[in-house]
């Protein structure tokens, strides 16, 4: 089977799983915002997938990707719990995909999977690092990490002098 007609025929059967398994990690936004909100997220960004495989073009599912980091970074979600979402929708689609696919149809399925969601998790890892540079963001303060460095310096004057 074509991957474009197993993503189709699978849809609701990948969702279902997405949905189940991202309600058992327990993420903190996404439990607060419910799970219909979670299962209409998963259901766009695998529309997006699908599309972005039908059509050989992932233009959108990068432009979802960095309006979904800019709206989750605003909304307060951990970038983790995002990354977890669209893992989680991949993860699903693999376990249902790969028995469905014909032997000969694998490796293009595999590398099609592989690179929308690659580029996907990366335009939205990108964006929310952006996002993050431009606020003072604790988890990526890392000044604690070189205190004392005005002393190597000082020691390497000594050194040189």
């Amino acid at each position: 089977m074509k991957l474009d007609t197993t993503l189709r025929t699978l849809r609701d059967h990948i969702l279902d799983d997405a949905s189940a398994e991202l309600a058992q990690l327990q993420l903190h936004h996404y439990e607060t915002a419910g799970p219909e909100f979670t299962r209409a997220r998963l259901e766009s960004l695998y529309d997006l997938v699908q599309a972005a495989i039908g059509h050989r073009d992932v233009a959108a599912i990068i432009a979802y990707a960095d309006a979904v980091a800019e709206e989750r970074f605003a909304a307060g979600f951990d970038v983790s719990e995002v990354q977890h979402a669209f893992n989680v929708l991949e993860s699903a689609m693999w376990r249902q995909v790969v028995p469905a696919e014909e032997p000969e149809d694998l490796a293009e399925s595999v590398g099609l999977l592989s690179t929308v969601f690659g580029i996907a998790k990366d335009a939205l890892a990108r964006r929310y690092v952006t996002l993050a540079s431009k606020h003072r963001v604790t988890s990526l303060d890392l000044s604690a990490l070189f205190a004392g460095t005005n002393s190597l310096a000082g020691a390497t004057e000594q050194l040189d002098g």
